[in-house]
């Protein structure tokens, strides 16, 4: 009887082990796997931060946060056309890449977004 009761916690260790060491369980992995999202927020005439890098299928929001509108512009990539103020604009990027965007109001205002 012993040489069972010790087989089945030898059996019962190895299954903990494998779970514990193989990757965690699965609410761990579906934690993992939710959308992450980042802001870059757009005050002052400026896109901060100025450079973000994410991972191509994350999502960035842009949140206007002046007086009047901007946008975000990359010719031939994206465009979210006029962000009224007190709004907000989503991208996810597909393509992996570095874009250089403007704000086409303010030609000044400039950021990049890197996507790996």
């Amino acid at each position: 009887m012993n040489l069972v009761r010790a087989t089945a916690r030898l059996a019962l260790a190895g299954a903990c082990g494998l779970l514990c060491v193989g990757g965690g369980t699965p609410i761990e992995s579906a934690a993992a796997a939710k959308p992450v999202a980042h802001t870059v927020v757009i005050e002052g005439l400026k896109y901060e931060p100025e450079t973000l890098t994410v991972k191509r299928g994350e999502t960035v929001v842009w949140v206007n946060k002046d007086p009047f509108p901007h946008t975000v512009t990359v010719k031939g990539a994206f465009d979210s056309h006029d962000i009224a103020a007190g709004k907000s604009w989503k991208f996810t990027p597909r393509k992996t890449g570095e874009y250089a965007y403007i704000c086409t109001l303010h030609p000044n205002m400039r950021g990049t977004l890197k996507v790996e």
